[in-house]
C-alpha cells in the first residue's frame, strides 16, 4: 500500500500525482478525466509554489516574470501575493504588479490600484489608470481619474481620457476634447480614441 510521508509541499503534491496517474489508464472514462482533472490542479499547485519562491528569492527580472506568471494562473490566491509587490519600493515590481491585478479585474484589487493612482512615479501611475478600466468604480475614483486630464505628459493624461471613455464617464467628454490638440501624439491619438467609444 502507498502511503503519504511527512515531507515538503511539492514533495507531497507530487506524492499524490504518483497515486493519480494509474488512474489515466482506467477503464472507466469517467475516471481518466477525473484522474486527469486532480493532476493537472496538482501540477498547478506545483508551478504557484515555484512561481512564490522566486517572486521571495529571485533577482529582478525573474521576480517581474513571477509576477506575470502569477497573473497567467489568475484566480483569487494569487491577490495577497501580487497585491504586495504592488506596493514594494521597486519600480519595475510595482509596475508589473499593478499591469496584472488590472488584467485580473477581482475587485478586492481595487483599493491597491486606486491607491497606486498617488505613486510618486508616473509610470506606475498610468500603468494603475489602465488598470482601472477593467473595475466598476465610485463617482469618488472617476472624479480622481479626471484630474490626470489636465497632466500634460503625454502619457498619464492619455491613460485617463482612455479609461474614462472605457468606464463610460460622459462628464469627462468636455475635458478631453481639447487634448485633441495636446502637443503630445500620443494624447491627441488616445483623445481620438476617447472621444469615439464614448457613449452619445
Amino acid at each position: 500500500m502507498f502511503l503519504l510521508h511527512k515531507h515538503t509541499m511539492k514533495e507531497k503534491i507530487r506524492e499524490r500525482i504518483t497515486l493519480l496517474r494509474p488512474l489515466l489508464k482506467d477503464a472507466a472514462p469517467g475516471v481518466r478525466n477525473a484522474a486527469a482533472e486532480a493532476i493537472e490542479k496538482l501540477e498547478g499547485l506545483i508551478s504557484a509554489e515555484e512561481i512564490l519562491h522566486t517572486l521571495k528569492t529571485g533577482d529582478t527580472g525573474a521576480r517581474i516574470g513571477a509576477i506575470y506568471a502569477l497573473g497567467e494562473i489568475g484566480g483569487a490566491k494569487v491577490l495577497p501575493a501580487l497585491m504586495y509587490c504592488a506596493g514594494r519600493p521597486e519600480v519595475d515590481i510595482r509596475s508589473a504588479a499593478v499591469e496584472v491585478l488590472g488584467r485580473l479585474g477581482l475587485a478586492t484589487a481595487l483599493q491597491t490600484l486606486v491607491e497606486r493612482l498617488d505613486d510618486q512615479n508616473s509610470a506606475v501611475q498610468a500603468r494603475a489608470i489602465a488598470a482601472l478600466r477593467n473595475f466598476t468604480v465610485s463617482a469618488d475614483i472617476l472624479k480622481k481619474l479626471r484630474t490626470f486630464l489636465a497632466s500634460d505628459d503625454g502619457t498619464l493624461e492619455a491613460e485617463a481620457a482612455l479609461t474614462l471613455a472605457t468606464l463610460n464617464d460622459t462628464a469627462s467628454i468636455n475635458s478631453i476634447i481639447p487634448l485633441l490638440s495636446s502637443r503630445f501624439a500620443s494624447t491627441r491619438q488616445a483623445a481620438a480614441s476617447a472621444i469615439s467609444i464614448m457613449p452619445l
